[in-house]
Order: C-alpha cells, then sequence, then structure tokens
C-alpha cells in the first residue's frame, strides 16, 4: 500500500473486493459457468449473511483494461488477508471463472453506511 493519506479528519478502512474475469472463464462449458455463477452467488450472500461482506455487486461499462473488473465488494474484517481467503474459496474462483483481488480502502470517517449488512446487536 502507498501509505496512509496524511489529512486533518478520520478513515475509515474497508478491504476492497475486486473480481475479475479468470483465465478458464472462456474454456468452460456454458452449462459449468451457468452452475459456477450460482454457486458464486451463494457463496457471496453467505458472506454477506455471516457479516464479512458488507456490499457486493456486479460492474459494467467500457474500461481502458482489456479485462476490466466484472464485480466490486467492500468488506470490514481488519484484515485484507482474510477476506482473500474466504474469497479464494468460492467454487467459481476455485474453477478459474473469476480471479479476485483484495486491497485496502480509505474513506472519510462515516461517510459509507451498509443498511442491508449485518450488524451486530
Amino acid at each position: 500500500m502507498a501509505g496512509v493519506p496524511q489529512v486533518d479528519f478520520a478513515l475509515d478502512t474497508y478491504e476492497c473486493i475486486v473480481i475479475y474475469p479468470g483465465a478458464a472463464g472462456r474454456a468452460l462449458p456454458n452449462e459449468t459457468v451457468q452452475r459456477l455463477q450460482a454457486e458464486h452467488t451463494e457463496h457471496m450472500q453467505a458472506l454477506q449473511q455471516r457479516g464479512i461482506i458488507l456490499v457486493a455487486g456486479s460492474v459494467d461499462g467500457p474500461a481502458r483494461n482489456p479485462e476490466p473488473p466484472i464485480g466490486f465488494g467492500l468488506a470490514r474484517t481488519g484484515s485484507v488477508d482474510d477476506v482473500r481467503s474466504v474469497l479464494e474459496a468460492d467454487p467459481a474462483v476455485q474453477a478459474g471463472l473469476y480471479r479476485v483481488d483484495v486491497l485496502t480502502f480509505l474513506c472519510p470517517a462515516g461517510s459509507l453506511e451498509f443498511p442491508l449488512a449485518k450488524t451486530e446487536s
């Protein structure tokens, strides 16, 4: 990481999840892709229900990268490695349909809310 920016306000830290097409995706039969996409959705929903992922979804639109991201999410566990580990357990990632990257995301404290995320009582 380039380091925490020096600002005169508090920052919240999240784990930023970026999902890309995987190397094996083009070679997989359509039925396998459909099954893996369903398993991926179930995996991500389970992580959200467990409170690991705050928000996740697909992205679409033109990009300069020849293989632009196809999904994005935010988690707040305090560990990029932990989030990467649970995402690498995703059946679609293991099969090579998708690949994931997890980065640290910093933003002004209190600027994001996640009304659908599991909250501790």
